[in-house]
């Protein structure tokens, strides 16, 4: 299949130095906040990429759960795949596509998981078949059928079926400590608007512009 002639212009908007928070988990916000107010949906979706013992890496799309100055936070089972990458290498990337906008967000940086009172905060607030559904599911692990595993739903909702559901000792959250990030807009011709802060020695952030 030929999807040369697949082109979009971009044309909504520009970013300037001017523009740009010092701080930018300030700016993500504030794109954020646009994404949300556009109506797009699910803005909270990111594609994680990471990276296996023998350098193979793999690429799935989590949600954001909630960010601050410290990191970007998402939840997983420890003995899915993406977990046992991240534990292995310490280090992920993000990319929110909000193409809606003809904006991107990358970030880089590494990985630490988060507390244990942490992750059983965000799980209590799950919807009572998301907080099943974790005890339910071995992430990434071979499964025989659909059936086998809707079963193993049933048993584990009528397990739990008159009281909490507690956070499973395998399910939890890592967050994502940013070294650094780039905001792209897109413009005209494919000379887009680049940004790039890296965190630096001090603990400030440099900021310069890319070439497209």
């Amino acid at each position: 299949m030929d999807l040369a002639m697949m082109r979009e212009a971009f044309t909504k908007s520009g970013l300037s130095r001017e523009d740009l928070q010092e701080d930018p988990v300030a700016q993500f916000e504030q794109w954020f906040c646009d994404a949300e107010g556009s109506g797009m949906r699910m803005p909270n979706a990111m594609s994680l990429a990471t990276v296996a013992g023998n350098g193979q890496p793999s690429l799935r799309t989590v949600l954001l759960k909630y960010f601050d100055t410290q990191g970007f936070v998402f939840f997983t089972n420890y003995g899915s795949r993406k977990a046992r990458e991240l534990d292995g290498q310490k280090r992920a990337a993000l990319l929110f596509p909000w193409l809606g906008l003809e904006r991107q967000v990358h970030i880089t940086g590494r990985v630490e998981r988060v507390s244990t009172a942490e992750s059983a905060k965000y799980f209590l607030s799950r919807p009572h078949g998301s907080q099943i559904g974790a005890w339910v599911s071995e992430q990434s692990s071979p499964i025989s059928s659909r059936q086998l595993l809707m079963a193993k739903f049933a048993e584990m909702r009528q397990k739990f079926r008159s009281g909490e559901v507690p956070l499973p000792s395998f399910w939890g959250g890592y967050r994502v400590l940013p070294e650094a990030f780039e905001f792209w807009q897109g413009r005209e011709h494919r000379l887009h608007d680049r940004f790039l802060y890296s965190l630096q020695p001090d603990g400030r952030w440099g900021i310069e512009r890319l070439a497209p």
